[in-house]
């Protein structure tokens, strides 16, 4: 029990490793003297002359200390940001992060190595001593921490993801879970014709093409059973193979399904209006009269991109050989989803607001407008419920008159403008 506390205390405490770090760079401090205690190894054309060399050591002593007070502040803020906008019981998560304790002891390493270093630096009439190889090692130290501090801000950056966070807690449980229960149980029998997927992740992109020659090959079909921009847990189905599946190369198809840790705009459209429906839902969260001029300006560009896709062929979901054969499936949105995925929250959450409502109503009348007969139901549809919604948030029949009047604009009712060109409903 003692060696499991002292391990864990070890574990949770973030100066640990920046302190080895120091001690490490007062040991290779006392190793490149005593290599080089006269400093004949490095000429001074490379070093530089005593008063060069005192100059170096010390702007490399004064910058790797504020780069180390830089890079503490910066995980304080991390620290601040995380418990505020995700949980309190994620601070130990990142306190506990190697590369952040790693970057803090190499600049606090370097900070040490070269205040040691410049004890060694005589300067005299005749030309003093430089310790050269102790000049040259602090340098490729200095370099190393600008190296180290690029990567760092990228890894702080992408930690503060919500997604990465998650990873984070999500893997740390897998971990302790593989630990106190080591059985894992009785595999799950599944039929020959399906593929799992070896790890977890989000669907994020899928090689078509390559799937294709896959089935081609094994004059199979193969059928994706996840849609892009779906989470997909480990060891869970991910293809069935219409066919034979005994010719199938099952690594080869496995690799062509990429899977991440959060959704991107590969191929999932999708997410694009997902992102913009969360801010425009993030900035009424708290009432519909919070800033419902963000809102608009997300319903601007959700009108925008469905004005780009309304008129578009939208994929079947079914791809075809060369021959026609069918070889391959995939889950695919149709215009409805589209519709309902950009409209239906923001509807909800902002009924109350006329600046929304009518906002929204003119992106619907533009786009009725454009619309094919086959996909004018579904923006009728949100026309309609638009005006339910509307009518269960406001009381004054006025008001309810007034909330429902096409604006373009989103500043407020388009009566109230000069010479307006009035949108009417088509």
């Amino acid at each position: 029990m003692q060696r499991f506390e002292l391990k864990h205390w070890l574990k949770t405490r973030m100066w640990v490793i920046p302190v080895l770090f120091v001690l490490g760079g007062v040991a290779l401090s006392s190793l490149v003297i005593a290599i080089d205690p006269r400093g004949t190894l490095v000429p001074q054309s490379i070093s530089g002359d005593p008063t060069a060399a005192m100059q170096i050591l010390y702007l490399i002593s004064f910058a790797m200390l504020t780069l180390t007070g830089l890079v503490l502040s910066l995980l304080v803020l991390v620290v601040q940001l995380a418990m505020g906008s995700f949980s309190p019981r994620i601070v130990r998560q990142i306190l506990q992060d190697r590369p952040s304790q790693c970057a803090i002891g190499l600049f606090a390493g370097t900070f040490t190595f070269a205040l040691l270093t410049m004890r060694t630096v005589v300067t005299s009439p005749e030309g003093g001593t430089v310790p050269g190889l102790a000049v040259v090692v602090s340098v490729l130290l200095v370099l190393s921490c600008i190296v180290t501090l690029v990567w760092y801000l990228d890894h702080i950056g992408q930690s503060l993801r919500v997604a990465a966070l998650v990873d984070w807690v999500a893997n740390d449980t897998i971990i302790t879970l593989d630990r106190v229960f080591p059985d894992p149980g009785e595999r799950q029998q599944m039929e020959s014709d399906l593929i799992r997927t070896p790890r977890s992740g989000v669907l994020f992109e899928v090689d078509h093409d390559r799937m294709i020659d896959l089935a081609h090959t094994a004059n199979v079909s193969f059928e994706v059973l996840w849609s892009v921009g779906d989470f997909v847990p480990t060891g869970a189905p991910v293809v069935r193979i219409h066919g034979k599946p005994d010719e199938v190369d099952i690594k080869a198809t496995v690799r062509c399904i990429a899977l991440g840790p959060e959704r991107t705009l590969n191929q999932d459209v999708a997410y694009g209006i997902r992102m913009l429906v969360d801010i425009a839902l993030g900035a009424v969260s708290s009432g519909p009269f919070d800033d419902p001029t963000t809102t608009v300006q997300a319903i601007d560009r959700l009108h925008d991109v469905l004005r780009q896709i309304v008129r578009r062929p939208l994929h079947s979901g079914e791809y075809r050989d060369d021959d026609g054969a069918l070889r391959l499936s995939v889950p695919a949105l149709t215009w409805e989803a589209f519709v309902e995925l950009a409209f239906d929250e923001i509807r909800r959450s902002g009924a109350a607001s006329p600046q929304i409502t009518r906002r929204l109503m003119s992106a619907l009348n533009d786009l009725l407008n454009l619309a094919p007969a086959d996909r004018r139901p579904a923006l009728e549809h949100q026309r309609e419920l638009l005006a339910a919604s509307m009518a269960a948030a406001v009381e004054q029949s006025d008001d309810r008159r007034r909330a429902l009047i096409p604006d373009p604009s989103g500043i407020g009712s388009a009566i109230g403008l000069s010479n307006s060109p009035r949108q009417e409903e088509p």
